[in-house]
């Protein structure tokens, strides 16, 4: 049986990490981190726009993606970023993952120092030591994604980010990680409408699995697949969700946006 592309990431991500650990160390992080004062409450920000019955939209900011390839090739990740803040975007989403994506955690850093938005380092968590590292370059959020992590590895990643009082962004595709996400009380957790195995967007995805987080007390997300605001406006109908994760569309269209106009 052939690679999935989640494999094939992680794959990379973990000789990544791994190399990175020998040369930068925890106690570096942790100076840079306390030397930061722009950190911001990624959650908090949702959960008041939610008691507001008001939309939130993280709007991502990418380079490319295996699935859609290099989406803008003069890419300007503070000059999106700045593109967003004046639409009104609720919190960013930075990709960094380097090889697949094309990006590079210092993004947030240099968006951190002209934008005054929350900011989830989206990228592959698989090692505890990726939190602050994260947070030394300026993240105000990280994400664990329940297709490539075990029950153990996700609960080591959550911890240390409540340790380091961040947020989390916990992410599910199937009703099977649903139940696995369910006991993390704190996260937010986000259904992504895109398999991240065979890169195939479905917005159902939203409405299977919708019913099973119902319960969760953490704000839900849904990510990926939305192209209008009709789509958004549907799925907040037939949801309880007000919180949307959205990037290839909004990158495709940066100046003019019909989807900003539910904020």
């Amino acid at each position: 049986m052939s690679e999935n592309i989640l494999e094939k990431i992680i794959k990379k991500k973990i000789i990544k990490i791994n190399n990175l650990k020998k040369t930068l160390a925890l106690e570096s992080l942790k100076d840079i981190i306390d030397k930061n004062d722009t950190f911001l409450n990624f959650k908090e920000k949702i959960k008041n726009n939610l008691k507001a019955q008001k939309f939130s939209i993280i709007a991502e900011i990418k380079k490319a993606s295996p699935s859609a390839g290099v989406i803008l090739n003069n890419y300007d990740p503070v000059q999106i970023a700045n593109i967003y803040d004046q639409n009104k975007a609720t919190c960013l989403s930075v990709l960094t993952e380097e090889d697949f994506f094309l990006g590079n955690s210092l993004h947030i850093s240099k968006i951190k120092e002209k934008i005054n938005l929350p900011i989830l380092c989206k990228d592959f968590f698989i090692d505890k030591y990726q939190v602050p590292l994260a947070k030394s370059y300026g993240a105000d959020a990280i994400l664990i994604i329940m297709a490539g992590v075990s029950d153990n590895l996700a609960s080591e990643i959550y911890d240390e980010a409540l340790k380091h009082n961040m947020s989390i962004i916990v992410e599910v595709h199937t009703v099977e990680e649903a139940k696995r996400a369910i006991r993390f009380n704190e996260a937010l957790i986000g259904i992504n409408n895109r398999n991240l195995k065979t890169l195939k967007t479905d917005i159902n995805t939203t409405y299977d699995i919708h019913d099973v987080l119902i319960n969760h007390k953490g704000p839900l997300i849904s990510e990926s697949g939305i192209k209008t605001k009709d789509e958004l406006l549907e799925l907040a109908k037939k949801t309880s969700i007000k919180t949307f994760l959205i990037g290839e569309s909004l990158l495709k269209n940066l100046e003019n946006n019909s989807i900003f106009s539910v904020l």
